[in-house]
């Protein structure tokens, strides 16, 4: 009995080609088995899909949305074996990925490095930018968002948020004085941030009780880049607000005092994303596990960005 499978791909051949000479030459059949193949995918569809003639062949209209859909069937097929095979081997083989450029220097490239150990046969493109990348269009296999999600065709895993705080040298408080309300923000020099859109982070929110206190800050000094705010805010310029994961060390060390600490600041939703046009190969699935082992959530499934 004739492999149904088997029958299409000789059919899209035999379609491609337009003889069955050829099609026969090209699989390593003979011309007679490449009929029979045709015959059999018609009498099991109850329609003619190749018109026949001494010298080639080509297909009917029934035969022409046959074929498509053909097509399609084969590649599903060889896209699940592919999945099957990387499921039973190690990861192998180039991971293309895009991130934020403050989260991806200071958190993602040090976790980039473990992966690579743990997998010695992946290779990975960090791509650091904060402009809105089209994840698909441009090839890659991951971005990792920072913000609330757009309506797309990506599937999202959430990871923890991305925490903001507020905080000055204890040499510019000493000498400005210390915020005790947030309104208190605008008698002093706040540091702003400026986003890949060139909007200004200019509206700090904080929350206490349950109540939400919005502050329109003035900036004498706004830049794009974090590590620049941050260096900034370290030579006593102005408060700074920025992702608590940058500003750690500094502290830690005092060389920085967080202000309003009575006050939940804002956070901003933090994710990591790929296509779903098709399910994630392996090494993208092991890649996509380690950075949400890292970064917390790994209890959230899948979910439509």
């Amino acid at each position: 009995m004739m492999d149904r499978l088997s029958s299409m791909a000789v059919f899209v051949k035999a379609a491609d080609l337009g003889s069955f000479t050829a099609t026969a030459t090209a699989l390593g059949l003979s011309s007679q088995m490449v009929g029979k193949h045709v015959s059999f995918l018609e009498e099991r569809v109850g329609a003619q899909l190749l018109q026949r003639s001494t010298r080639r062949q080509s297909l009917t209209a029934i035969g022409q949305m046959f074929y498509e859909r053909c097509r399609v069937v084969l590649a599903e097929a060889d896209a699940a074996e592919a999945t099957a095979r990387e499921l039973s081997t190690t990861p192998r083989g180039r991971l293309r990925i895009s991130a934020p450029v403050t989260f991806g220097s200071i958190a993602l490239a040090p976790l980039v490095a473990c992966y690579l150990q743990a997998y010695p046969q992946v290779e990975v493109a960090l791509d650091l930018t904060d402009r809105y990348v089209d994840v698909v269009g441009e090839g890659y296999d991951a971005v990792i968002r920072l913000g609330a999600l757009k309506d797309s065709q990506l599937i999202a895993r959430a990871l923890t948020p991305y925490r903001l705080i507020a905080c000055a040298t204890p040499g510019y408080l000493a000498a400005r004085g210390t915020p005790l309300v947030p309104a208190d923000l605008l008698a002093h020099d706040c540091l702003g941030f400026v986003f890949a859109s060139g909007q200004s982070l200019s509206d700090w929110r904080f929350v206490k009780d349950g109540e939400v206190h919005e502050v329109q800050v003035r900036s004498r000094f706004q830049v794009n880049d974090a590590r620049v705010l941050q260096a900034a805010a370290l030579a006593g310029q102005g408060i700074v607000l920025q992702a608590k994961i940058i500003l750690a060390d500094d502290l830690a060390a005092g060389r920085l005092v967080q202000v309003l600490p009575d006050y939940e600041t804002p956070t901003r939703p933090l994710h990591i994303l790929f296509a779903a046009t098709r399910p994630p190969t392996q090494i993208l699935r092991s890649f996509i596990d380690h950075a949400v082992s890292r970064f917390g959530k790994a209890a959230q499934p899948d979910e439509a960005a």
